[in-house]
Formats: structure tokens, sequence, C-alpha cells
């Protein structure tokens, strides 16, 4: 059964709100202070007594105290209990913020900076839940908002109007968007493994392709260093420092295109990267490096962030860049690929020196210290295509999954809207089929 199938009600009338327009006869408009009461607890001295909350994308989830992870106050005074079953809204940057409801599954303690409401008798919890999570995703309560930081004052939240019905029809409603939007996350979680699985498929396609090569049938040989284990009998091993020479040459000018080294997307332009970093006003004397040179992000080569440019560019002074020795030694593709291998990144971690991961540096004597073993460079030419083409599969069918993931989701934020505007009516046939 297609939304446009789904039973309608029978009358409908004007909502009298814009983006809504009509709504089933038997709806009320009722201003939020009659369905919520708004709460304001704080822990105080008790804080240790209570686990920590959080609103993310996922709803209200408890944080690890043990192993946290970002920032926690000196602290949790301010905080404010939650019970189970209460709504926490985020009321201040809701443009920005990309999920500002939640409903608590939980006991526990949040940050002041929250609203808590619990839900008064005679609502479903659960149906206002999915109302405003509906809102939410198309950021419906704009008209709401004061001042630069998009703030919702409480006394315009709690007059707010939301369209009810009544108490049976709730539940109803609730009911079937529980069920359903379990099905639609089950079939999610199952093409999202599917794509997990086939980037671990492209992931060992790669390793295997460009350290044992493409013929399973050809002769083995010890390559002598134990994290490398066996290649062909053709290869060669070498040490780095016969293979590349470091590179410093710099910027003139700083006008050079500005390039970024990280370990998912090798190097790329920095205009392509949706970061926002610190970019400094003159860039001359920065290093410069040509098609076909390796640029290593020393402080996270531990990462595997590295690769070899298909452009000449400016990077980090703290980078390293490295140029071959010798013309058609490498094949600029296969040795990005194989430096970033797993046993090569494992051994960048290895010898890197800092007292921590963050503090890890990989230096230029450090790879040229490491042993290579590669292929011959016609050999690596034709590694390269073959692992070009089965990629290019494997991403076709990375890509399908996706697009069926963004349908499976966009069917589900319509789905929710049609059922709690009304645009659908709840029957026992629609629980069933629906």
């Amino acid at each position: 059964m297609t939304l446009a199938t789904m039973p309608k009600y029978d009358r409908y009338k004007d909502s009298g709100v814009e983006w809504l327009g009509e709504m089933p006869e038997e709806w009320e408009l009722i201003p939020n202070k009659r369905l919520f009461t708004l709460k304001k607890t704080q822990v105080g001295k008790r804080s240790h007594d209570y686990d920590l909350l959080s609103l993310t994308l996922k709803g209200i989830v408890k944080r690890d105290m043990e192993n946290p992870e970002g920032k926690f106050p000196a602290e949790f005074d301010t905080y404010q209990e939650v019970k189970k079953g209460d709504f926490v809204f985020c009321l201040f940057d809701v443009e920005e913020t990309p999920r500002t409801v939640g409903l608590s599954n939980f006991e526990g303690m949040i940050t002041g900076a929250y609203t808590v409401f619990s839900v008064n008798k005679g609502f479903d919890r659960q149906f206002l839940y999915y109302f405003y999570l509906n809102l939410d995703a198309t950021k419906r309560l704009k008209p709401l908002y004061r001042g630069l930081r998009n703030t919702i004052p409480k006394d315009s939240f709690l007059g707010f109007k939301s369209f009810i019905p009544a108490l049976n029809e709730q539940a109803k409603i609730a009911n079937f968007l529980d069920q359903k939007t379990a099905q639609i996350d089950q079939a999610v979680a199952i093409k999202q493994k599917q794509i997990v699985l086939l980037k671990e498929r492209k992931q060992i396609l790669i390793q295997n392709a460009v350290t044992q090569g493409l013929n399973p049938d050809a002769p083995m040989k010890d390559s002598g260093i134990d994290w490398i284990g066996q290649i062909p009998a053709h290869w060669e091993v070498k040490r780095t420092k016969y293979l590349l020479k470091e590179i410093d040459e710099r910027s003139q000018t700083g006008q050079e295109e500005l390039l970024s080294v990280s370990h998912m997307t090798g190097v790329t332009p920095r205009s392509e990267k949706n970061v926002t970093m610190f970019m400094s006003e003159d860039y001359s004397g920065s290093k410069l490096c040509r098609s076909g040179d390796l640029v290593i992000n020393i402080m996270w080569a531990w990462m595997g962030a590295l690769g070899v440019s298909d452009r000449t560019g400016i990077v980090s002074p703290a980078y390293g860049v490295f140029r071959e020795r010798f013309h058609n030694t490498f094949n600029p593709k296969y040795l990005e690929l194989l430096l970033k291998t797993t046993n090569y990144v494992e051994y960048y971690n290895k010898v890197s020196t800092g007292l921590h991961s963050s503090r890890l540096r990989f230096y230029g004597h450090m790879l040229f210290a490491m042993k290579i073993g590669f292929a011959p460079f016609d050999e690596q030419n034709e590694i390269v295509k073959f692992i070009e083409k089965q990629s290019q599969k494997i991403d076709q069918a990375i890509g399908l999954q996706q697009q069926q993931i963004d349908k499976l989701k966009e069917y589900k934020t319509t789905l929710i809207n049609s059922a709690v505007t009304g645009k659908i009516k709840i029957t026992p046939e629609t629980r069933l089929k629906g």
C-alpha cells in the first residue's frame, strides 16, 4: 500500500497554517501549554546520583562517563533532572542544530541550556514525539525564532498550537509509526551493512593486488621483512632512500593551488574539502609539490594521511614532499595505494615518535629507513587498471545501495509527516498493509 492509496479522513478543514493547509475536521489546534508542563529541577550536589544524558541525532542517549568523549564541565550542579518520558528541547541555535527534540527513555540529567517538559495527561507522548520530529525535520518553528541565535522563547513555544487528534487516534498513529519506522530502519541497517561489506571487499581487493600482484599462481619469495611477508618472486625489495628523495621547493608567491592531505582522500585541493580551518593571509614560503610527488602529513601519517599529488600546488611547510629518484619507478596511483595498505600504516604507527597518538610524528628519515616490496613498473600499470575497473563496479554497487537508503529515509520522513498531519488515516487495514 502506497501513501497515495492509504485511507483519508472523511472531512477536512482549513488549519489556518499556511504550510499545512487542510487538517482533519475532528483534529484540534491546542496550545502547547495544555500539552506540556515546564520542568526545571536542578540536580545540585546530587549529580553523582544521575546518568549523564545527551541530545543527539539518535535521540537522547546516555554518555559514557568511564570513557568520556568531548568536553565536560568541572561540575554538574546546574544540570537538570530528566525523567523517563520527559521531552527535551534545544530552543536555541534551532536552525543550525541537527536535532532539537528528544523523548527520554532514561532517568538522568542534561545540560541546563536545554528545556525539559513533562507531557500532560490525555496526550500520547510518542505521537507528540513524531509530531515534533516532523516539525524539526523541516524547521517549521522558524516563525518563532528570535535574535541572532535563532532562539525560541519558552513563552512563544508554550503559545504555539499543535494540531492534535483524539487520544485513541494519537495512540493508533504512534503505534503505526513505531511499527513502520522500525521496519524502515531495519531495511536501512541491512543496506548500510552491505555497504560496509562492499567497502571491506574493495579494500581487500586493493591490498591483495598491490602487495601480491594479480597472478595467484606466481612463485613467491620471502621479502625478508616480517611485516611485509611474502611477495612475488620477481618483485623487488629496496630501502626507500634508494627510490625517493625529499624535496623542499618553496613557493615565491603563495598563489599556487592550496592542497591538503588526509587519510581519507589523500592529496586534494583545500577548496574541495568541506572544512572550516584557519586560512593564512600569505602562503609564500609554503612547500611546492608537483604532479607525481608523494606528500606525507607528518602529524597524521600513523593514520595513513599521505597521497601522491596529481597536480602542482602548495602544502604546509610541515608536510613531507618526496619525488622518485628515477623516472618510471612507480605508477603514482600504485605507490599511493601500496603505502596506504594496512601493514605499511601499522609500520608508520610503530616507528613514529611522540608521547601519544595526537603527538606522533613520521619524519623523512623514518620513511627512508623503511623497505618497500614492489612490482615492476609495467605490472604496476596493469595492477592499477585492474583496481580501477573492479573499484568502479564496487563503487556502483555502493552507490545503488546508498540511493536505496536515501529513498527509504525520504519515505520514512514523508510517512511520518503524512500520519501526524492527518494526510492519511490509520485504520486496522493500514496497520496491516501500510
